[in-house]
């Protein structure tokens, strides 16, 4: 009889831990996803916010850490080959490029989403693209700017705060000129 209530006793004890396991693995798995969810909801980089750093290998195989650009304007353009409204801004792009190129002061970095590197490499020449640009690889940067589509381009200030955001294409050189000029400014 004092065996047979001993072993119920460690059957009980044995079921209390399993029960303990499975309610812990599963508040981790709620958390795990309640952190995603309020992740989605937070939407994309902010203007006032710290951009997110990251390293991007363009399609020459350089890299560019953001971190390596702190006191440079960065214009961070998100943008895809199959993109139609990305087409509306790739030659403003390129003309706001070529007017700050040969300054040491601002940098353009294109990172391309979710596409084909012959499909990208295409839409650079077509659109004779000559600012770094490289692959999304694994929509990595993507997800650190929580981006919603393409074209989106972030600009970043000398202390790596994002101080402007496009959801869509640029409409004009100028445009682009009159939001980085007052960033240079003493």
């Amino acid at each position: 009889m004092d065996e047979h209530v001993q072993t119920e006793n460690e059957r009980s004890k044995k079921s209390r831990v399993t029960k303990t396991v499975i309610w812990g693995a599963l508040i981790l798995f709620l958390v795990f996803i309640g952190l995603g969810l309020i992740r989605t909801q937070r939407g994309p980089a902010s203007e006032g916010e710290k951009a997110p750093d990251f390293t991007l290998t363009t399609f020459d195989g350089e890299s560019y850490k953001l971190a390596d650009y702190h006191g440079k304007v960065v214009v961070l353009n998100f943008w895809a080959s199959w993109c139609k409204p990305c087409e509306l801004e790739a030659a403003e792009l390129e003309a706001a490029w070529q007017h700050y190129k040969d300054r040491n002061d601002v940098i353009f970095l294109g990172v391309d989403y979710v596409d084909t590197e012959p499909e990208a490499m295409a839409y650079l020449h077509k659109f004779n693209i000559t600012f770094p640009n490289g692959p999304d690889t694994g929509t990595q940067i993507s997800q650190a700017y929580r981006i919603r589509g393409v074209p989106e381009t972030y600009i970043i200030d000398q202390k790596g705060i994002v101080v402007f955001t496009i959801k869509g294409p640029f409409r004009s050189t100028s445009q682009i000129i009159n939001i980085i000029d007052p960033l240079l400014e003493p």
